[in-house]
């Protein structure tokens, strides 16, 4: 298996940024934070354990995250390429991922790292808006919906995300910077890490992933 991987703080644009990577160049994207709101709403065991940790901001426990990802790489063809939204976010669980790749001859192609400073992403975060029925996402001000609080591709009612309040959205990038950061300096040393300037709209983020990566075709507009 081949892997990709995203970093950035919450709100950067990693799920953005990684279904524009499957889509032009033929990887899995596979999204933790999916993963792990999926199983709440389906209240299975990992699922209450994951909303307990969630709901304050925190980071769910570095062994239930790589379980789950075993679970999940498991599915699918010894030769698949995955780009990993959301994992791994911590030192430790990217040790463990190593170990894992290790075992099963796989390895990390790159990681890129989605740039954005901390006041771009309080108010892209405050402004978020989510379609729980099919996962669009919507912004107040940068993407608003046709209809506001209805969602553009399948008419559900759109929700501010838990973790999206002012006070959750605080100490998630308390916790990115306290513990999430620590990759940058594990990957950069590894000459594995690439960085990009997030900031921007969705599309000039779109055109520089397709640069550094080599995919194939332009960027759609945003």
């Amino acid at each position: 298996m081949e892997i990709l991987i995203l970093l950035g703080a919450p709100g950067s644009g990693k799920g953005t940024a990684a279904g524009f990577i499957a889509g032009q160049g033929g990887f899995t994207h596979i999204s933790t934070g999916d993963m792990f709101r999926e199983a709440i709403r389906r209240r299975t065991a990992a699922g209450r354990e994951a909303d307990r940790h969630m709901g304050g901001g925190d980071l769910v426990p570095d062994d239930m995250v790589m379980a789950m990802i075993r679970e999940r790489l498991s599915w699918d063809p010894p030769r698949t390429r995955y780009v990993f939204d959301g994992f791994p976010r911590t030192v430790p669980q990217a040790a463990l991922l190593d170990r894992h790749l290790g075992k099963e001859s796989g390895r990390i192609l790159a990681v890129i790292l989605l740039d954005v400073p901390s006041e771009v992403l309080a108010v892209r975060l405050t402004g978020r808006r989510v379609c729980p029925a099919c996962g669009a996402i919507f912004h107040t001000a940068n993407r608003p919906p046709r209809q506001e609080g209805v969602c553009d591709a399948c008419g559900g009612s759109l929700i501010r995300r838990d973790d999206d309040h002012e006070t959750t959205i605080r100490r998630r990038l308390d916790v990115y910077r306290q513990r999430t950061e620590g990759l940058v300096e594990y990957y950069e040393t590894r000459h594995l890490l690439r960085r990009i300037d997030a900031s921007g709209p969705p599309a000039d983020v779109h055109r520089d992933l397709a640069r550094h990566l080599d995919l194939p075709g332009e960027a759609a507009p945003c």
